[in-house]
């Protein structure tokens, strides 16, 4: 027979994803910038490596 009354633990699970979504999200974030500041500095490298040569 199904439990009477609310949900059981729904609202920590919400909480909990809630959270690990936030968390998610700014690991993307930070790895996206990451990868742009890197492409940065080697385009930057490559274009002074460019000077000295010619």
């Amino acid at each position: 027979m199904p439990k009477k009354g609310k949900e059981k633990n729904t609202k920590n699970k919400s909480k909990h994803t809630k959270l690990m979504n936030r968390k998610l999200n700014k690991q993307r974030e930070e790895k996206l910038t990451r990868q742009k500041r890197l492409k940065e500095l080697v385009k930057k490298h490559n274009e002074l490596k460019n000077e000295k040569e010619s």
